[in-house]
């Protein structure tokens, strides 16, 4: 076994491989840029590497200085992680070049599972399905109709070295085709340096389903099940879960007996994932290998009970699989959440800044798990994804599974950057997740105009009023007990108060029980009981006897309350008070149509304007960028800039204003 590993990556999945060399006793060595000099993994680790700037080719993705900071430590392995070098053929040669020892695949493995032509050509010699279309390169517009027209529209038209979405199109007809073929060719040439594309027959109401495979030097390859990867947004994953709710047991048995034959054809030795693409007739077609760790590795260890980092570790070292087919076991569900720094009310705009807080639930064996690379106080930087934690839920069953990870994401507590917890907790609750109808096309249809607040209705109201008022309450309640009062002219604390939240007045009676308070409005009483204490974050109690928890906080005269996706601000006050604030003339808003307002934290890449400058209607202002996404921000009428507020290279904070029109 090794002594010492390297991990030639950031974030939750260097954190996620050191604590397994921990508990086998193996030293780590963190490699980390100038911009990770504080991140999570660099403290972690036994040993860390600077390895050069912010920027991930010049660091990150520069094999010459991990291949130099192995050399400095003396690590005789190295682990990948996923993204960056992980399914770099080259970079696999160089390591072995170098007599470090490579955790995965070979890199003929790797160079042929990455190239979508010759992976299908291998899959279809393997008799794996694959999906109709044409296997070669197409070297023309006329071709590419050509061959859509003998496939049947809608087809796929895909990059070779595609991949993250980039280099695909889908046609319905001839037009289409011809202008996607062009697309596709630019878009993979610039993004992968490779213009090769091919079609594939689309298939219309897919699922995204992909099984785990594992293998070993000496030939031996199993599979540990599959997972549901549907829920995604611009082909990135959302939330994903094992098994899928989606198959039977007869699809799942001829899926896994494939991605095993597939696995052994290319003779593949570690983790990996053979991802497929399913009908809704169940039918189900190879669409590519991933020759790393998944992101979503976390749910199948979690309905397996092994740990995917250690079995490619001991594969790595020579080691045979500890395990046949006839060993695997699933037990019960799991689901993942996605923890993303975005604001889903945005677009789900990137967001970068510091954590102020950082609250994740309590981890519980078997059932609540957090990855994470980040910490309270710590900074998520522009120059890398926006993963923040990888929220993950076991159950005995998918019901289960889904109730805990409700409870979970109530409890999840981030703030000084936006988070994607709001879209995460309403998606647990929408109609066609929970009953687990629903395939690729999930966000289109439930979202169809993007997601907006107005998707986020909290199903109890009176719940968050009633919460406001315990809370108030319990501030009021210490107010009165300050020692030197006057006599006789102490303040009583009354039983009637009002609840002003979301445009609505809610008139509460409180009583006191023990632990907490009855609460009465409109006839109906609930139990309310909790030991929350002032300035706690997190509301836990029961409701009538039902386990709550919420997270609330004081912000001036009101009081934030999040729960289940839902935010509200809520004023507690008697109803004389209420009575007079509705005779208070309301503060307009500021006129902000003069100005153009960054719509997220990142960088002002360019300034495409000058002040005194006329532009029209959908002109190019401004770029905006962060986390590998770059933003456009063009002008949405004819004007003319009076001013320039910001500079080009300068950091910029969401709504801060970069323009000012006369």
């Amino acid at each position: 076994m090794f002594r010492k590993i390297l991990i030639a990556n950031r974030g939750e999945i260097a954190c996620r491989v050191i604590r397994t060399a921990r508990r086998m006793g193996i030293a780590t060595v963190a490699v980390y840029s100038e911009a990770d000099e504080d991140a999570l993994h660099v403290a972690l680790a036994d040993e860390a590497v600077c390895i050069g700037a912010p920027p991930s080719r010049e660091s990150y993705l520069s094999m010459d200085r991990i291949v130099a900071a192995c050399r400095q430590t003396a690590a005789e392995a190295l682990h990948p992680g996923y993204g960056f070098l992980s399914e770099n053929a080259d970079f696999r040669r160089r390591l072995d070049g170098e007599g470090i020892v490579f955790i995965g695949p070979t890199a003929a493995a790797i160079e042929v599972m990455g190239d979508k032509i010759a992976s299908k050509k291998l899959a279809l010699g393997a008799g794996v399905n694959a999906i109709p279309g044409h296997n070669g390169a197409i070297t023309s517009a006329g071709q590419a109709v050509k061959i859509a027209r003998e496939v049947g529209y809608p087809v796929m038209i895909k990059a070779s070295a595609g991949g993250g979405g980039k280099g695909l199109r889908v046609a319905a007809n001839d037009a289409e085709c011809r202008e996607g073929y062009a697309s596709c060719r630019s878009e993979a040439l610039n993004a992968f340096g490779d213009d090769r594309v091919f079609i594939e027959k689309f298939i219309e109401q897919p699922h995204h389903v992909e099984i785990q495979v594992l293998g070993d030097a000496h030939g031996n390859v199993v599979h540990l099940g599959e997972r549901e990867c549907s829920i995604q947004r611009r082909h990135q994953k959302l939330a994903e879960e094992a098994p899928s709710p989606f198959l039977d047991a007869a699809t799942r048995k001829a899926m896994g007996e494939q991605a095993v034959a597939l696995a052994k054809a290319v003779r593949y030795e570690s983790a990996g994932t053979v991802e497929f693409v399913v009908g809704s007739d169940r039918r189900f077609y190879f669409l590519e290998m991933n020759t790393r760790l998944q992101v979503e590795h976390p749910v199948t260890e979690m309905v397996t009970g092994l740990d995917l980092v250690e079995l490619m570790i001991r594969v790595a070292a020579g080691e045979k699989l500890p395990l046949a087919q006839q060993d695997v076991k699933l037990n019960g569900w799991a689901i993942e959440c996605r923890v993303n720094a975005e604001d889903p009310l945005r677009n789900f705009l990137p967001s970068v800044g510091r954590l102020v807080k950082y609250m994740p639930p309590e981890e519980t064996a078997g059932a609540v798990r957090v990855d994470t690379g980040v910490f309270e106080g710590g900074e998520i930087p522009i120059h890398y994804d926006s993963l923040i934690a990888k929220l993950i839920c076991h159950g005995a069953t998918r019901e289960a599974a889904v109730a805990r990870m409700r409870d979970a994401l109530n409890a999840f507590v981030i703030r000084g950057v936006s988070s994607n917890i709001a879209f995460q907790a309403a998606l647990m609750q929408h109609p066609h997740f929970v009953a687990g109808t629903f395939n690729t096309g999930f966000m289109a249809e439930a979202y169809p105009d993007g997601f907006h607040a107005a998707n986020l209705v909290h199903e109890d109201p009176l719940l968050l009023a009633s919460v406001a008022a315990f809370a108030r309450l319990k501030y009021i309640t210490r107010a009165y007990k300050v020692t030197g009062q006057f006599n006789g002219r102490s303040r009583t604390v009354g039983r009637d108060w009002v609840v002003l939240m979301g445009g609505r007045q809610y008139a509460l009676q409180l009583t006191p029980a023990a632990g907490g308070y009855f609460i009465s409005c409109d006839g109906e009483t609930r139990e309310l009981i909790s030991n929350w204490k002032l300035g706690e974050l997190l509301f836990q109690g029961t409701c009538d006897g039902e386990r709550i928890c919420l997270q609330i906080e004081r912000r001036g005269l009101k009081y934030r309350i999040i729960h289940c996706g839902t935010q509200a601000e809520a004023m507690v006050m008697t109803a004389r008070d209420a009575h007079l604030l509705s005779l208070m003339p309301e503060k307009p808003a500021p006129d902000l149509s003069k100005f153009l307002l960054s719509p997220m934290p990142g960088l002002v890449t360019e300034l495409a304007v000058q002040p005194g400058q006329e532009v029209k209607a959908g002109e190019k202002l401004a770029v905006i960028e962060a986390m590998k996404m770059e933003n456009i921000l063009k002008a949405d009428r004819d004007c003319v800039v009076a001013e320039v507020l910001a500079k080009q290279g300068e950091s910029v904070a969401v709504d801060q204003p970069i323009l000012r029109f006369e």
